[in-house]
């Protein structure tokens, strides 16, 4: 029997959208069983949030994205899809916050870390600068005082690690979270035999 002539419930899903489709048994098994609270605040199962993040990783930005789950059981009481959504919104847009916490804290170490880098590439020239005022240029002087320089610039390799690389793939992360929290959830249900 084809999808559309299935009983189904939730949002609509437009055209445009890039369809995740999930299978499970029933709608709990969406969930994490050992999650102890309340359905609509629990967490995704770890395996179905693999599945679904992996999938939408592949989806260029600018498709919208909407999610199809198919459950092997009739439909169940009439808020059952609404429910639903909100808790998969709730548990993507707390992961979306939970990214961004980390690229703040990111960014704070990188602050510290550019004010010692900052600090340790002055004093390390300086001491060169000064190695190379008080002695000659031969023997181990210019040797010690290239060391100086290049541990300066070591010093500063952390927080040039910070701000140029390890913070677009954190931010990635949140904008790919804030499309799952604001997608259209659909359920799919077993037909009813008569």
């Amino acid at each position: 029997m084809p999808s559309e002539e299935l009983p189904a419930a939730g949002d609509p899903i437009p055209s445009n959208c890039q369809i995740i489709e999930v299978r499970v048994a029933a709608l709990p098994h969406l969930f994490n069983t050992i999650d102890p609270t309340p359905f609509k605040e629990r967490d995704l199962d770890p395996r179905v949030e693999e599945f679904i993040v992996g999938w939408a990783r592949e989806i260029p930005n600018k498709k919208r994205i909407a999610l199809l789950v198919h459950l092997d059981q009739r439909a169940g009481p009439a808020d059952e899809a609404l429910v639903a959504r909100d808790a998969i919104h709730a548990f993507f847009a707390d992961r979306a916050r939970v990214s961004r916490a980390r690229l703040r804290q990111l960014f704070r170490q990188g602050r510290i870390s550019l004010v010692i880098g900052l600090a340790v590439l002055t004093a390390l020239i300086g001491a060169a600068e000064f190695l190379s005022r008080r002695t000659t240029e031969t023997g181990f002087a210019p040797i010690l005082h290239e060391s100086l320089l290049i541990g300066g610039w070591v010093a500063m390799w952390r927080p040039l690690e910070v701000f140029l690389y390890d913070w677009w793939p954190i931010s990635a992360e949140a904008r790919m979270f804030d499309r799952l929290a604001a997608m259209p959830v659909r359920l799919t249900y077993a037909p009813d035999r008569a």
